[in-house]
């Protein structure tokens, strides 16, 4: 492999990397950490120090929507529809700095304590079953198992109709290039506002369904915070519900699918070990990079990002730096718990951790359980070619 340095284009995006993105981030990693990435007009940083002391420094802003929003779809001949999908965008709290991220945060975190989220152990194991039960033969994990479940699940956290929740797949499949940056695709935009459009559009419907008939549940909590001046207006709460639908299912889903997949390429690890998910957190996590924008010069790693710079750090390195990790390709559930970033760190560490690591802890022995001679099937693995995320788009298996 070429070595990444200051002239060279690495490509996240390539079919290579899109396929295995870790021997180009090794090479950037090693030789070239803070990389400027002229294609993608952003920098790349690569070592676990340095993403660490990022992810926990607020001169690295979480608000990239505003800033491109004003750039890009202030002026007449913006779409209107991208313009508003990006404007739901721009109300996610995972967009936001303090003093609005601290704001909604308190709101949402009540949801996702351990305590809270363990109160629904029960339910996640009853549709693990259910969903293993309808498997035989030949099968896709990621679309007839873990999307389902963390689909489910979250929906029924925000009180959606069970007939409702097959719709959120198109809907949330649209999304992901507006999201997640899907840079090789031109027409992303356009189509994730018109997805963004749909969902948000029934989310709208299920607010009012929510104000004629009160519901103990998430999306009737923020309702109450609206109403009882917590300072979150009606479009905040549909944004949110927008947010919690879209993430709440699709990290875990890659989660639960890529832990799956390493546990099925290493057959002698223990899918029950108590460090099964941290170690599939870190090996193939479902975070490739993380997206922030200077709001200061900052020095890093001898180089210098200056205010209104892109950049991209990158935990699916970070997770793999010899400098932390002994061993740092070797899939190995027994490692001793160490300071993984799959879900981030500091202020904007994920909200739902809790549930996603329940699910997971849940979803992956329960599948090699219920088939012990689950296996990959002999077709290709393809992945979502995008930039922030990392997952299947399928994962096909023989159960017998």
């Amino acid at each position: 492999m070429t070595v990444p340095g200051p002239g060279t284009q690495a490509d996240l995006l390539s079919p290579e990397a899109v396929a295995d993105p870790y021997p180009l981030l090794a090479e950037l990693r090693e030789h070239d950490p803070v990389h400027w990435s002229e294609r993608y007009r952003s920098w790349f940083v690569t070592r676990y120090a340095d993403v660490d002391a990022a992810l926990r420094d607020p001169r690295f802003s979480s608000d990239r929507i505003s800033p491109y929003r004003r750039a890009r779809l202030d002026g007449p001949d913006a779409d209107p529809g991208v313009r508003a999908a990006f404007g739901v965008l721009e109300d996610w709290m995972v967009f936001k700095d303090p003093p609005d991220h601290t704001r909604l945060r308190k709101l949402l975190s009540r949801a996702f304590t351990p305590r809270a989220v363990e109160r629904v152990r029960p339910r996640i194991g009853a549709l693990a079953a259910e969903l293993l039960d309808e498997l035989s033969g030949s099968a896709d994990l990621i679309g007839d198992y873990a999307y389902p479940l963390t689909a489910s699940v979250v929906a029924e956290l925000l009180g959606v109709p069970r007939a409702d929740r097959a719709r959120f797949k198109e809907w949330s499949d649209r999304i992901t290039g507006l999201v997640f940056g899907g840079m090789g695709d031109p027409d992303r935009h356009t189509d994730g506002a018109a997805g963004m459009a749909e969902l948000t559009r029934y989310l709208g419907e299920l607010v009012a369904r929510h104000d004629r008939e009160p519901a103990d549940d998430l999306l009737g909590a923020l309702i109450r915070a609206r109403d009882s001046g917590d300072a979150l207006t009606h479009e905040e709460v549909v944004s949110t519900g927008v947010l919690l639908l879209f993430a709440g299912h699709e990290t875990t889903t890659n989660l639960i699918g890529n832990g799956l997949l390493a546990l099925l390429r290493h057959p002698g690890e223990p899918a029950y070990a108590p460090g099964t998910v941290e170690e599939a957190l870190r090996y193939d996590g479902p975070a490739k990079t993380i997206a922030r924008i200077m709001v200061a010069d900052v020095e890093l790693g001898g180089r210098v990002l200056r205010r209104g710079d892109r950049v991209f750090l990158c935990p699916s390195a970070a997770n793999r730096d010899p400098e932390v990790f002994a061993d740092p390709d070797r899939f190995d559930v027994t490692r001793r718990p160490g300071r993984q970033l799959g879900f981030g760190i500091g202020l904007h560490y994920c909200l739902g951790a809790p549930l996603a690591r329940l699910e997971a802890s849940i979803a992956i022995p329960a599948a090699l359980q219920r088939f012990p001679a689950l296996r990959l099937a002999d077709e290709p693995l393809r992945w979502h070619p995008v930039l922030l995320s990392r997952g299947l788009l399928r994962l096909p298996v023989l159960t017998t």
